[in-house]
């Protein structure tokens, strides 16, 4: 029997080799086109650091309306949209603005979006341009066939006003994705909280980063247990809030340790256990044994409803020797912190038909109360800035 075992095991290493080969020689068959768009300032930070640290199989796109910022970006490309709006200089905090400026470039957005497989969307909720694009660029990709899924992150509680718009942009984009995924910074800071205001946007960038990344180089590279395009979509097609739980242990017993650290480490204030699906990532180094991944998958599988849907794929890293790490999002949650502007529109509704209150004062959104010279699908007459980091110059 130990020699049937050898030459399988000799085998298989053979077979990785050549797959390992043939990822080297850049030959595609069939792999999906992934892209990341960073909308607004905090979506540009985690597009800046993703293309650093780079994502295989996955192009990056920044979009702002400051064009100063977008200057100190790298990206695959960068789109500077409403110039002749914003002047270049922001949207001033107004997510209308932001909104009125992505809806005046769609055309580029089209352009550069293309037929793109699988599109995330990340901003910071809550400011102007990101809060206001991200639902225009998640429309446009979702009609162009994409699965889209938004990964964004909310204000903390002391940005009161940034709260508001924050709630309204999540709505707005909750209707546009097929799926979003919320990181909530108070959480964050209650894990760490003598973290510096100003690292902790850092950290919150490189965990969206890692997971977009994470996500990405598991559906396009080879792995211990492949996730492939059409499990990725099986779970964010789903619709939804999702919430992304993040563990990472040294513990001999990684399967039980990694898990409680990742269930006990919310990055949503959420009730996770009545998901409606899983996407679990395990990350490990040479040491991670088949059984040690199934059972970390299991264990996370067992805490939730019967009917969740759960997919798993787990990745060998050598950096990982040693350690493990889990990353899960679970989708079809359930949060009072994003189904605020739903319940007070309930609310606004059911006072309306008492009062008698006139329809338009509720059925106007600030952006349709605030639309000057340009209403939705028109353009800003070509004026949006494109610039592609291939050596094609800045298209006018």
């Amino acid at each position: 029997m130990q020699d049937i075992v050898n030459s399988a095991l000799e085998n298989a290493e053979a077979e990785q080799r050549d797959m390992d080969a043939d990822v080297g020689d850049g030959e595609e068959f069939g792999d999906p086109r992934i892209v990341i768009v960073g909308a607004g300032g905090a979506g540009n930070n985690t597009v800046n650091r993703l293309y650093n640290i780079g994502v295989d199989g996955a192009e990056t796109i920044a979009i702002n309306t400051d064009k100063q910022h977008l200057k100190m970006i790298e990206a695959d490309t960068k789109i500077l949209v409403g110039k002749s709006l914003t002047n270049g200089l922001g949207a001033g905090g107004d997510p209308s603005m932001g909104e009125r400026a992505t809806e005046m470039a769609q055309g580029t957005i089209k352009e550069v979006l293309g037929e793109a497989d699988l599109v995330f969307v990340t901003a910071g909720m809550g400011g102007g341009t990101g809060t206001g694009a991200a639902p225009v660029v998640s429309k446009i990709a979702k009609e162009q066939g994409a699965i889209v899924v938004g990964m964004v992150s909310t204000p903390f509680n002391v940005e009161r006003a940034r709260t508001v718009k924050a709630e309204e942009g999540l709505e707005k984009l909750r209707n546009e994705a097929d799926s979003i995924i919320v990181l909530d910074n108070n959480r964050l800071l209650d894990y760490v909280p003598n973290l510096p205001i100003g690292k902790a946007f850092s950290v919150m960038d490189q965990i969206i980063a890692e997971t977009v990344k994470g996500i990405s180089e598991t559906i396009t590279q080879p792995s211990l247990i492949n996730l492939d395009y059409a499990d990725m979509t099986s779970i964010m097609n789903q619709g939804g809030v999702a919430v992304m739980l993040v563990g990472e242990t040294q513990d001999k017993n990684k399967t039980k340790e990694v898990v409680n650290d990742a269930m006990n480490h919310p990055l949503l204030d959420v009730d996770y256990r009545g998901a409606s699906g899983g996407l679990v990532h395990i990350t490990g180094g040479p040491d991670l044994t088949l059984k040690e991944a199934e059972g970390i998958a299991q264990n996370i599988t067992e805490r939730l409803e019967a009917s969740a849907n759960v997919i798993w794929g787990a990745r060998i890293q050598d950096e990982y020797k040693g350690k493990v790490r889990v990353m899960a999002i679970m989708t079809g949650v359930q949060s009072a912190q994003i189904l605020g502007p739903t319940t007070q529109k309930q609310a606004d509704a059911s006072r309306q038909a008492i009062e008698g209150v006139d329809d338009e004062e509720f059925s106007s959104t600030p952006s349709e109360r605030s639309s000057g010279g340009f209403g939705v699908g028109e353009t800003d007459g070509g004026r949006s800035e494109v610039e592609q980091n291939n050596g094609i110059d800045v298209v006018r």
